[in-house]
């Protein structure tokens, strides 16, 4: 969780309202050739004046990593993420810059990144090579709060399912330097290659949990605890889960949206765990397929439900996941701000369908890049 003296000093778990807090990663782009600019640090140098630990720099120079603090519901996290997202917006101008929130630079020759200069990023690249020339990603990171590390690993199984949904709805990647990916998500895809990253497998238990990190660190595939890139993972310090499988949304009104939907699994999830119910085992190569077809289509094709393997229309698993969530939803007050934006974004499309609309008419990545900026600062629901 961010902000983690906020946590760690004063606040009481609430199981049926915990808190939550998100992460949004950037990418900073030159407002003449649209492209990806490597002067992240000077952006977060300015933002920091007024953001200080929540804004930092990200492993490549072209991004900016900004954080809210927790908060107790939908509205707060909503307020924060615009506040910081402006405050970055004006970091940047002063820069005479623009920030995008996108899961890949839509224009830009970032292949390989220039990397940020780090003595951890250093042993990184040591281990991964060239995993990192595609590391200009971007991503949206929920963190919830839990009472304790064994029930954040527990928490995780039932969630694991609805990974798939989650990446269909928050689809903002479709373009990789100038090029149409015909995906909705590229950065699932790209994402996808590292040794610890995707769904995290099914635990029994945070011992077992542990006993797999200690062995992944022997066999050195990680570099530290901060290189388990599993799509959530519990906190090594704080009583938290994250759930990081998105692209960045492109609005603050989709960031909220998230948040929302992810605390509501959490607590779906953990009613559950309390009851004794393990949650489901799902094959992997189901879940992996689900993952493959989510991040091509998003929400405007079929899904692959990863519990029965059944092919099914996107929007009906989207149907599936808030009838599930509904008493979550209600006992956190979020219900009718959940419903009416999934049913908005099934009118206007996800950030990777308007991505799409924009490019489709001049063919131009540099107008996506200019759709992007005014999304930044701007609202998709109002």
């Amino acid at each position: 969780m961010t902000a983690t003296a906020d946590i760690e000093q004063v606040v009481p778990f609430d199981a049926a309202c915990p808190l939550v807090g998100v992460e949004e990663e950037y990418l900073v782009v030159d407002p003449e050739t649209r492209e990806a600019a490597p002067r992240s640090a000077a952006v977060v140098a300015r933002a920091a004046a007024a953001l200080g630990e929540q804004v930092g720099t990200e492993i490549t120079r072209y991004q900016v990593e900004a954080k809210t603090r927790p908060c107790a519901g939908t509205a707060e996290l909503e307020t924060q993420l615009r506040q910081m997202r402006a405050v970055v917006a004006s970091a940047a101008a002063d820069e005479g810059l623009r920030v995008v929130a996108s899961g890949t630079a839509v224009l830009g020759d970032v292949v390989p990144p220039l990397i940020t200069e780090n003595p951890r990023y250093g042993i990184g690249i040591a281990n991964y090579r060239s995993l990192h020339d595609e590391q200009s990603i971007c991503a949206g990171h929920v963190h919830v709060h839990l009472p304790d590390r064994e029930r954040a690993v527990l928490v995780s199984n039932h969630l694991r399912p609805w990974l798939p949904t989650l990446i269909a709805l928050m689809a903002n990647s479709p373009l990789w330097c100038g090029r149409d990916t015909g995906y909705a998500s590229w950065r699932t895809l790209c994402w996808g290659k590292w040794p610890v990253a995707g769904p995290p497998p099914y635990f029994t238990s945070a011992a077992e949990y542990d006993e797999v990190i200690g062995k992944l660190t022997e066999a050195k595939v990680l570099v530290d605890p901060g290189t388990i890139f599993w799509d959530i993972r519990p906190s090594a310090r704080l009583p938290t889960l994250e759930v990081r499988v998105t692209d960045v949304p492109a609005t603050a009104g989709e960031s909220a949206l998230l948040g929302a939907i992810v605390r509501a699994l959490v607590v779906t999830a953990l009613e559950r765990v309390e009851r004794g119910d393990p949650g489901p085992r799902i094959r992997g190569e189901l879940l992996r397929a689900s993952y493959w077809q989510a991040a091509r289509d998003g929400l405007a094709g079929d899904a692959i439900d990863p519990v029965s393997g059944r092919l099914l229309p996107a929007s009906a698993q989207v149907d599936a996941l808030l009838a599930l969530l509904r008493p979550a939803l209600e006992e956190t007050g979020d219900l009718d701000l959940v419903v009416e934006r999934v049913a908005r974004l099934h009118v206007v499309g996800t950030g990777a369908a308007r991505q799409a609309v924009v490019h489709a008419r001049r063919g131009s990545a540099a107008d996506v890049v200019d759709e992007l900026v005014r999304d930044f600062s701007g609202q998709l629901f109002g």
